[in-house]
């Protein structure tokens, strides 16, 4: 069953930073945000700079968001060697 619109919602609980900004003040941003009042999760995704508009994202547990670091440290060094 879809949510209605006007019944989702998300309060940033951490925003940890900034990835990337795009000219017209869209930005990819890394929070913790807690969705329809449920446990906080990690999330990359663009956000006007308001925080009213969002695009689409991907967001993670705590032992996804550990993972990835996992497999981004790895990778990076490969990238440095």
């Amino acid at each position: 069953m879809a949510t209605k619109k006007e019944d989702f919602k998300y309060e940033i609980i951490n925003e940890l930073g900034i990835i990337s900004e795009r000219s017209k003040g869209w930005r990819k941003e890394f929070n913790r945000i807690s969705w329809n009042g449920r446990e906080p999760k990690y999330d990359v995704r663009d956000w006007d700079g308001e925080h009213q508009k969002m695009g689409k994202g991907v967001t993670l547990t705590e032992a996804e968001m550990r993972k990835l670091h996992e497999l981004l440290t790895a990778e990076i060094a490969e990238l440095d060697s």
